[in-house]
């Protein structure tokens, strides 16, 4: 079984993620693994590639660039200033 750790997760999705493990008498590690296998079990999610061709349709030629990239170093520049 993989280890999985997340880093800078929020303080308000972490209360929540202990009220919903409490709830369902598991730990914090066990509620977020049952709440990823729900997830990803289900099927009438559209998938990664029907969500990027969603975007290029949205976008058309305009589509910005470096978007993934800009939002992760927003993102470490916050973790910086914390």
């Amino acid at each position: 079984m993989t280890v999985l750790s997340i880093h800078s997760l929020p303080d308000a999705a972490q209360a929540r993620l202990r009220e919903r493990a409490a709830l369902h008498g598991l730990s914090i590690e066990a509620e977020a693994c049952a709440i990823l296998t729900t997830y990803l079990a289900d099927e009438d999610r559209p998938s990664a590639v029907a969500l990027q061709d969603w975007v290029d349709s949205l976008y058309g030629a305009n589509k910005p660039r470096r978007v993934v990239e800009e939002l992760l170093a927003e993102r470490r520049r916050e973790n910086v200033r914390e």
